[in-house]
């Protein structure tokens, strides 16, 4: 099949009418799809939009960004420029960092329901496989770049991947197609690189097909890959379907492979990262805690904690500043440390006015009718509010008194005072 034909058949399974984007470096894989893409979408026409991100690491930055302008501008395709800064103090080095990066900014252009392609090829993909076994990684980072999948609610397509380099840079060279060469790809220090310039070529030498196996072995471990995330979803439906609750005694009835799967899934389908294999087995270890223990583990933007027999996956938790006050007349938005206060709250003889908000403390009391006064604690627990939630719960105070308790996390009230309503603004 030849790689027009390639594009074509591509093509013809991105959504009619919407636009096709193709994120575009200036090097040569990108430059190559982005002239087959026109041609496409010339003959089966289709709105086709370039993106080329400018990360400003390099003096050669801006020449990447003039050549994909003049790219643009002779094939009849806009192209859009994102400039990004790279913050180099994630942990991630500056390719994590710079991926992540523009990732974002393709994310920021790109609408959900659009179709991004990426110019990655097999060589890239054999690269993957290795970089991803050297790390000790599983199935899912053996599995390397997927040719599509579903990012953000976009399509992102790598039409390109079975492809080898080799076929691609005779296909530039026989259109007479001009590229730009990243200095940074000849840096050996890269792991990348590395393998790219001094592993692969020794490989070839003894299994000349190499690149084609890695790459099928990846694509095997793929499948392998999408078979357990279907038994990970089945065992989360089974397990109630939220992915940021699961009930410890149903996931401590699966065997330990499975229970480590599906944490992993789990957290994947809450947007969270995965927690590292250390981190994980010693929060499996801590699933046979006490009913009523308050178990807390962290890694980098997640936290897990079991709680009454439930295990929660969800963002860090961060304290509320203590001294933070704030004035409100019961109506208006209020902006605070712990998100918008979208609720109103009015007294049964029209006083609302003196209200002030500010964080729980400990040792708040409401007046509740009938049941007299009752401590905030007690009800807390009562309504079985989780302990890390009653520490960013917001109080309403008349005065000196207590009237009201607005809990961020649902955004609504979970207390109020004799006298005083609620409304809900949203």
């Amino acid at each position: 099949m030849s790689l027009q034909t390639l594009i074509d058949d591509a093509l013809a399974q991105t959504p009619p009418g919407r636009p096709v984007w193709v994120s575009l470096s200036g090097g040569l894989d990108s430059t190559l799809l982005l002239t087959l893409a026109a041609d496409a979408c010339r003959r089966y026409p289709r709105p086709l939009r370039a993106l080329h991100v400018h990360h400003g690491l390099q003096a050669a930055a801006d020449d990447f960004e003039t050549h994909c302008r003049r790219l643009g501008s002779r094939l009849g395709v806009p192209l859009y420029v994102a400039r990004v800064g790279v913050d180099r103090d994630t942990g991630q080095g500056v390719e994590g960092a710079a991926r992540e990066a523009r990732y974002a900014a393709l994310a920021r252009r790109v609408a959900p329901g659009e179709t991004l392609w990426l110019a990655q090829h097999r060589d890239d993909q054999a690269e993957t496989f290795l970089l991803a076994a050297l790390r000790g990684s599983g199935v899912r980072g053996l599995a390397g770049m997927p040719s599509s999948r579903d990012w953000r609610g976009r399509r992102l397509g790598r039409p390109l991947l079975g492809v080898a380099r080799a076929e691609l840079e005779d296909a530039a060279a026989h259109r007479g197609l001009a590229w730009c060469e990243d200095p940074s790809n000849i840096d050996t220090s890269l792991d990348r690189n590395f393998l790219r310039h001094r592993v692969l070529p020794l490989l070839a030498r003894r299994w000349p097909h190499v690149g084609e196996a890695l790459a099928q072995s990846a694509a095997l471990t793929g499948d392998a890959e999408a078979l357990l995330e279907t038994l990970a979803e089945e065992d989360l439906a089974r397990l109630g379907g939220d992915p940021g609750c699961l009930p410890v005694t149903g996931l401590v009835a699966l065997s330990a492979p499975r229970r480590r799967l599906l944490v992993r899934h789990a957290c994947r389908r809450s947007g969270l990262p995965t927690p590292p294999s250390r981190r994980l087995e010693t929060l499996l270890g801590q699933l046979a805690a006490r009913g009523d223990a308050e178990v807390c583990l962290d890694w980098p933007g997640a936290e897990a904690r079991v709680w009454r027999g439930t295990l929660y996956l969800m963002p860090p938790v961060m304290p509320l500043p203590v001294d933070w006050h704030a004035d409100w007349d019961g109506a208006s938005l209020l902006v605070t440390p712990a998100g918008p206060l979208i609720g109103g709250l009015v007294h049964e003889a029209g006083e609302a006015e003196g209200l002030g908000v500010s964080p729980r403390r400990g040792g708040e009391t409401l007046r509740l009718g009938a049941r007299g006064r009752r401590d905030l604690k007690r009800l807390l627990q009562e309504a079985g509010v989780p302990p890390w939630r009653r520490r960013r719960l917001l109080v309403v105070h008349h005065g000196a008194t207590v009237v009201a308790v607005f809990d961020p996390a649902i955004q609504g009230w979970i207390a109020l005072a004799e006298g005083w309503s609620g409304l809900d603004q949203r």
